[in-house]
């Protein structure tokens, strides 16, 4: 059985003039850094993460904005002793998207990066957002991280620079019906906007990629490879087996910065 989860049933009380972010010291988390993916990697960046997901990774390294008390979803986390599920009042706080414009305009950047969770489970509260720093300083840029299952509306996709796609693969621990919606798939691979970036083990996962971008018609120029961890040591475990396959399908490696730089440390 498919479980559908929509914005309406992950909160039905949100409104359009607020947002449900993650929270992070007692406050959103909206943090000053690096981008650490993607073909921004490097770049100076403003992030506010969206809690909230339709998805549950196994490997997920933010699943406090899904993974709540109550819910039947299983993580590699599990395996610790130590680890619970979220309190959803604890891990989450709604914040008007006039506080969230004041807050970003504090920034000495202008690029924004929309995650989460799924960022486009709250589109029209993003568009507010993304408005109303564009009647401030019309220089801003946005680039969304999304899971690849959501359409964005007509007015969404106009309004965004970047869209970071990231569809899930069987390693995730989620059947192919929830993880890939083929008609959103087909819609980004249209999008020149769009890149796509599959997070990876080995060469289990390069047949899968491989059969995934034939499908969908993503060329091999618009293809991210990265390797799964929380840690540098994962990293290079993973990452060096998924160098040869980059090289011999014209794929772009994408290492993940910030772990390198500050590890699972969060805000940074």
């Amino acid at each position: 059985m498919v479980l559908e989860l929509s914005l309406s049933t992950l909160n039905p009380t949100l409104s359009t003039s607020s947002m449900l972010l993650a929270r992070l010291n007692d406050g959103p988390e909206i943090f000053f850094t690096l981008q650490g993916e993607g073909v921004s990697a490097g770049l100076p960046a403003i992030f506010i993460r969206a809690a909230l997901c339709n998805l549950h990774c196994r490997w997920c390294d933010t699943d406090n904005t899904w993974n709540f008390e109550g819910t039947p979803w299983k993580h590699d986390k599990d395996a610790d002793p130590a680890y619970r599920k979220h309190r959803k009042a604890d891990v989450t706080i709604e914040v008007p998207t006039e506080e969230i414009i004041s807050r970003l305009t504090t920034f000495p950047c202008r690029r924004v990066i929309l995650t989460g969770g799924e960022p486009l489970l709250q589109q029209e509260a993003w568009l507010e957002v993304i408005h109303g720093l564009r009647a401030i300083d019309p220089t801003y840029v946005f680039e969304v991280e999304t899971n690849g299952t959501k359409m964005p509306t007509p007015e969404f996709c106009a309004a965004v620079n970047q869209f970071n796609v990231s569809p899930k693969l069987a390693n995730s621990g989620m059947g192919a019906r929830l993880r890939t919606v083929p008609s959103v798939i087909d819609s980004f691979a249209g999008d020149p906007k769009a890149w796509f970036k599959f997070v990876a083990r080995g060469e289990e996962d390069v047949a899968e990629i491989l059969s995934f971008t034939a499908e969908h018609n993503i060329p091999a120029g618009k293809v991210l490879i990265m390797p799964e961890g929380r840690s540098a040591a994962e990293l290079d475990r993973h990452g060096l087996a998924l160098t040869g396959p980059c090289m011999a399908h014209g794929w772009r490696f994408c290492d993940r910065l910030h772990v390198r730089l500050w590890g699972d440390k969060r805000g940074v």
